[in-house]
């Protein structure tokens, strides 16, 4: 199948959850076909097993909020539409992104502080040394890779101040939160070896299981480990393998892949629509409500998925109990019921914070401001120094149905 097909495959054989369709960026026809005709739709077979795609802006926020009904507990299967791997042996991480209430909030609102008003305005000032010293580094006049050289260095530098993690071996993150989604079924490569990713991970948890005893009774300072061990709810998570693997994961996926690909997204959208480029060289005012609109046009996350707990109605649809459920949330952000020209990336867009990259309801990101506070001043610092920072060749997508990645954007920067 590719794009060109679309209007003559049969509704019942669309499979969106094809990794394909987002490492070739063919997947806009397919999801436009379902918000049209089929908003709530039924595969009944694929690598994944059966499952629903709700693909309309409205729908996915139905879904999102009703967690009492659509449950993301890993008891259930979770949050993604790959099943997690099983080996027998092996610990499966869990945390609050897959407990339902009452379970998620405690263990949410344990590192929540760390992302709060007070102290993104303290971070501020280190986040904007961080990306200048960055961008003062840069190959000016040569060919680079946008990817490694900003957005992966820009979000392990992030990374490794939250997690207080030893700032030489930062590009240790990035890596362990590419291989958490590192699955055949949502990469499509089937020559993943399960069983070495399981013990990389499991260096992941040595390494934090380390840094969680350093810290341990010493004078707490403001990270997410000396917050989790300060909180009576997940003061003990070091006991609990599953739950202390699926946390310290959760944080760094969430911390790397919305940042990461918005970094990198943000650059080839504005490439794209070059009359957005220079009416934000016009008015570098409006860096804020352009970075709303890179996360809405880029869309980190691509879906969520829920598992009905009851037989239930949605959009005119009978979804039995235990169904899977996937909220496409890279179809939602391109609803044109809600955004005009949806598929264009338009900087002063009134309503970009309508979007729904960082989910809806009690899962809603945790992290959406510090997000949202690295791509300002990124930009900020960008459009100081560069007149255009110029994509100068084929940019290369991950294939991967869940995190929207990207590879390699090769660049060429334009000094004012």
């Amino acid at each position: 199948m590719n794009a060109t097909d679309v209007s003559s495959v049969p509704l019942a054989e669309i499979d969106v959850s094809r990794p394909e369709l987002f490492a070739e960026d063919t997947w806009q026809p397919w999801f436009a076909r379902l918000r049209k005709e089929a908003p709530v739709h039924y595969r009944a077979d694929s690598v994944n097993g059966p499952f629903w795609s709700v693909s309309t802006h409205k729908l996915i926020k139905e879904v999102d909020v009703n967690n009492e009904v659509f449950s993301s507990s890993a008891e259930f299967g979770g949050i993604a539409i790959a099943e997690p791997p099983v080996v027998e042996g092996q610990i499966r991480g869990q945390s609050f992104i897959t407990m339902d209430e009452p379970e998620h909030t405690p263990q949410r609102m344990a590192v929540a502080p760390t992302v709060a008003p007070k102290n993104l305005k303290e971070l501020e000032p280190l986040i904007r040394d961080r990306a200048i010293d960055i961008l003062e580094r840069l190959p000016v006049g040569e060919t680079f890779n946008w990817v490694q050289e900003v957005s992966i260095e820009l979000t392990a530098r992030m990374l490794a101040i939250l997690f207080d993690f030893p700032y030489e071996e930062r590009r240790k993150l990035i890596y362990w939160s590419d291989l958490t989604t590192a699955v055949p079924e949502v990469t499509g490569d089937d020559s993943i070896d399960l069983k070495k990713r399981y013990a990389e991970l499991m260096e992941a948890a040595a390494a934090f299981y380390q840094l969680w005893a350093a810290k341990a009774g010493q004078p707490p300072k403001f990270d997410l480990i000396s917050m989790l061990q300060r909180n009576e709810a997940t003061a003990r998570m070091n006991e609990n393998p599953e739950q202390f693997l699926g946390t310290i994961l959760l944080l760094i996926v969430g911390g790397n892949d919305t940042t990461r690909n918005s970094i990198s997204g943000g650059v080839i959208a504005l490439n794209k629509f070059p009359d957005q480029y220079q009416k934000l060289r016009d008015d570098p005012s409006l860096v804020p409500n352009m970075v709303a609109e890179m996360i809405r046009w880029q869309t980190p996350v691509i879906h969520m998925r829920r598992t009905a707990l009851q037989d239930c109605e949605l959009g005119g649809q009978r979804i039995s109990k235990g169904d899977k459920v996937v909220m496409w949330y890279l179809s939602g952000n391109r609803d044109e019921a809600v955004f005009d020209n949806a598929d264009q990336l338009i900087i002063d867009r009134p309503n970009a914070r309508a979007h729904v990259s960082f989910g809806f309801g009690v899962h809603r990101c945790m992290g959406n401001r510090l997000a949202e506070l690295q791509l300002r001043v990124l930009w900020e610092e960008i459009m100081k120094r560069f007149h255009r920072v110029e994509v100068v060749g084929d940019v290369e997508r991950l294939p991967n149905n869940f995190i929207r990645g990207i590879k390699d954007v090769p660049v060429r920067l334009h000094p004012i």
